[in-house]
């Protein structure tokens, strides 16, 4: 028994929760920043803010993945999370530009970000549970396509609402204005109506058949068991590693506190002793032979392939790069190339309102190119093709330090954009053929670890950075994001990748 080969359109509505999912996060992206500033952050407390959006993502998307594995309902498998994250991420993109504090901004933003992420992380389960090997790299090309297309509505909508609509982009000190809140009420209803459309317009396979599918197959995955045991690592070995990431973590937060440090950085290493000790608890679990949710998904940590292993390195790279990038980029801009602060003048919103157009420019370059990647990686491989593609974003990242005219800005979102549209399909159309069957909610929620692990590092360690050592000034953000993703870039050398590219789709 065999999956079946999925039509065009059939893939095309599996993926289209993806529009209102990006739809929401470049909304996100684009504007938060602009968010907490107008309610009164300063240029070093803004990527402490940010926080709350990696923390989210790395608690939640492996803990959805774990149990979207188990889950059978009438709606389906993954659908259930789809329609409750879609809920959820609508209700609070209303209320963010209503925020009347800075920290109820910060609040609204986790549960915002924690409801995407409900949402987001089925979705890559979702290819692979419905879709042939052969069909996978389509699949994510698909959603590197809606992502694109919705990033780009979504960036742009503020500069619609005050250029095209006659909506203001100025309010009084500390009140957003009513141009954000526009794009912010529209990309509610857009993200729910779309995740809807997948939810109704698509079905899953039922547990049987899946098993049926997984019984059938001869693939060795890499010598990861699809079964509910925890074997490939040892209780003693599981034990030593949350020693030693608790004692390093205890060491460098004892050390930031003797030599009172910014204190944003313990969020980092109090993270890694917390890592250790949740380590630490499993392989006492273990040794006692208890079997849990908890022991399995501290453990699968641990059981990582290989490939997923030397993904994981692109990954961190990469992810640093953009958060730097969606960090910053709205106050270099206003400051490197418009010269002001002032967040009640017109020219700081007009600053603002461009880098939606920057990030529409990007996230547009993105949805064009994402049926390209296929094209190109057929030609000359995946690895090369992702390589090139970061290295693109890198120098264009880089090259803004160089530009004075805003006109100019657009030509290194190009790069940006190429990198972008990679970044979301390529890394795993290489993971997907090397993950078990069983555990791929789960494994694609892990992944997420070297999405959101390099986000709290910047978010953790830029401010810090840029105060201390480029006199606050935000345009190196972007420099270091750039020599980032070009390292990135070399790293996805070291990655053995087997994946065959269809293009006769």
């Amino acid at each position: 028994m065999e999956k079946r080969k999925l039509s065009f359109w059939e893939i095309w509505n599996m993926s289209f929760g993806f529009l209102g999912i990006q739809f929401g996060f470049a909304l996100q992206n684009a504007n938060t920043s602009r968010i907490f500033e107008t309610l009164g952050a300063k240029i070093d407390e803004i990527p402490i803010l940010w926080i709350a959006a990696p923390v989210s993502g790395l608690i939640i998307q492996p803990v959805i993945g774990y149990f979207s594995d188990r889950t059978w309902t009438r709606l389906g498998r993954r659908r259930p999370y789809f329609l409750i994250g879609a809920i959820l991420s609508s209700i609070a993109l209303f209320i963010m530009p209503n925020s009347p504090t800075l920290w109820i901004a910060a609040g609204t933003l986790w549960i915002m970000d924690a409801s995407i992420n409900v949402s987001m992380e089925p979705f890559r389960a979702f290819v692979g549970d419905n879709l042939p090997d052969e069909q996978r790299a389509l699949g994510f090309v698909m959603q590197s396509f809606f992502i694109g297309t919705g990033a780009v509505v979504g960036s742009v909508l503020p500069y619609l609402f005050t250029n095209v609509f006659d909506v203001s982009n100025v309010a009084p000190k500390g009140i957003i204005p009513d141009a954000v809140k526009w794009s912010f009420y529209i990309g509610g209803i857009v993200f729910l109506l779309s995740v809807l459309w997948t939810v109704f317009k698509t079905t899953e396979y039922t547990p049987e058949e899946l098993h049926a599918f997984e019984a059938n197959s001869k693939k060795n995955t890499e010598g990861i068991s699809n079964s509910e045991t925890e074997a490939g690592v040892s209780t003693k070995k599981q034990l030593l590693l949350g020693l030693l990431f608790a004692g390093i973590g205890g060491l460098i937060s004892f050390l930031i506190f003797e030599n009172s440090l910014a204190k944003e950085l313990y969020i980092l290493f109090v993270g890694l002793i917390f890592m250790g000790v949740l380590f630490v608890i499993a392989s006492q679990l273990r040794t006692k032979k208890v079997q849990n949710g908890f022991t399995i998904i501290m453990t699968d940590l641990l059981n990582m392939p290989r490939t997923m292993q030397k993904l994981a390195w692109v990954q961190f790279f990469s992810w640093f790069a953009l958060f730097s990038m969606w960090i910053y980029t709205t106050q270099a801009v206003t400051q490197h190339i418009f010269g002001t602060t002032d967040t009640t003048s017109k020219v700081y919103n007009d600053a603002a309102d461009w880098v939606s157009v920057l990030f529409t420019v990007y996230n547009g370059v993105a949805a064009a190119v994402a049926f390209l990647l296929p094209v190109i990686a057929k030609k000359v491989g995946v690895r090369a093709t992702h390589l090139l593609a970061l290295c693109a974003g890198g120098v264009g990242l880089i090259s803004i330090y160089f530009i004075g005219d805003k006109q100019l800005l657009i030509l290194p979102m190009l790069g940006v954009g190429i990198a972008w549209a990679s970044i979301l399909s390529m890394p795993y159309a290489m993971l997907s053929g090397a993950l078990p069957a069983a555990k791929m909610g789960y494994y694609m929620g892990v992944f997420n670890f070297f999405v959101v692990i390099p986000q709290i590092v910047a978010a953790t360690i830029l401010g810090f950075v840029i105060k201390q050592f480029f006199n606050n000034e935000p345009i190196y953000a972007l420099i270091i994001g750039g020599i980032s993703m070009i390292f990135a870039g070399l790293l996805t050398l070291r990655v053995n990748s087997k994946t065959k590219i269809e293009i006769h789709e």
